[in-house]
């Protein structure tokens, strides 16, 4: 969707927007007035759904996901958010999601490491292969100056930002792929293709202790978010596959889906620590120790998160009655 037909579309609906908007507010409705929040609620999901894959624009985007989060609060009854809502998402919802799924994501996390690993041996160890996958001359310029430089040529916030809306992007794709699953492989497929082949060329031209010196501050967190992505969309993907025992393929779906909206949400905030470390650690002077302890300690504090808390919350889950 380009720049023109973006406003078009906005021009097109701004009117039920706003609608929607106005019925939202928390006054009292009309049986007309709810059955026209309904439809114009469903209608704006959909909206959504089209911008979020044609034109993921950050301002039309968030406009959006607010008129729909507030319409199904005022459809569903919900009260306004409060912050002990928002603690009890980081405290049990997230972590209680992303610990569910964990063999799922630790799994892929594994196997894609280690076939990465493997790309990284295979090109060190044939450098004639950085030509026919880069070209010599890019591969020269990758070790004099390229890969260096990528994490220089910004400043420090605008850099962070743009890793944080691109991971958070990738992210939402495996997620909503998922149910596909082969979409989901292809995309950890080119991340590890891409890693493989630039560590491999580096390591090829004696540069390997560069190459992860800069990638391992923030690659620690940034990949096991880009893996828990994955794994939580498999996990949806599988659930239509084999539902378990008692449970519809349908039901099964929702169950892992809404786990998975409970990952995309918390996987922002993941995604922002590591955007941070990226844009402001890695290029850093500090000594480079320094820097992959930094990237470490962060990286070991969120899955301390998901172990310890999201323990925690499926231990209450499981002695808690059902409703």
């Amino acid at each position: 969707m380009s720049g023109v037909d973006l406003d078009a579309y906005v021009a097109e609906h701004d009117a039920e927007w706003r609608r929607l908007e106005q019925l939202s507010r928390g006054r009292r409705l009309t049986a007309a007035e709810v059955d026209e929040l309904v439809w114009l609620y469903q209608r704006a999901a959909t909206h959504l759904s089209v911008v979020r894959s044609r034109s993921p624009d950050p301002a039309l985007v968030a406009r959006l996901s607010r008129l729909v989060l507030a319409a199904r609060a005022t459809i569903t009854g919900g009260s306004h958010l409060s912050w002990r809502e928002v603690g009890r998402f980081f405290t049990e919802g997230f972590p209680l999601a992303a610990y569910r799924a964990g063999a799922w994501w630790s799994g892929v996390g594994v196997a894609f490491t280690a076939l990465t690993g493997f790309l990284m041996w295979w090109v060190a160890g044939h450098p004639e292969s950085a030509g026919a996958f880069i070209g010599e001359e890019a591969a020269k310029d990758l070790v004099a100056s390229e890969f260096a430089g990528y994490y220089t040529e910004f400043l420090p916030q605008t850099f962070a930002f743009h890793l944080w809306t691109h991971n958070a992007w990738l992210a939402a794709q495996c997620l909503a792929s998922g149910v596909l699953i082969v979409p989901v492989l292809w995309l950890l497929w080119s991340n590890a293709l891409n890693i493989g082949v630039v560590g491999g060329v580096m390591m090829s031209y004696g540069r390997g202790d560069l190459f992860f010196s800069l990638i391992t501050p923030h690659g620690l967190l940034e990949l096991t978010g880009i893996y828990v992505a994955a794994g939580v969309g498999l996990r949806i993907g599988w659930s239509w596959i084999a539902p378990g025992p008692h449970r519809t393929r349908g039901r099964a779906v929702v169950e892992a889906a809404r786990d998975g909206m409970l990952v995309a949400v918390g996987l922002v905030g993941v995604f922002a620590v590591s955007a941070v470390v990226e844009a402001f650690v890695t290029p850093s002077p500090l000594p480079t120790v320094f820097r992959i302890g930094i990237g470490a300690a962060v990286w070991l504090a969120f899955l301390g998160y998901v172990v310890i808390l999201g323990g925690a919350a499926a231990a209450k889950a499981k002695a808690s009655p059902p409703a």
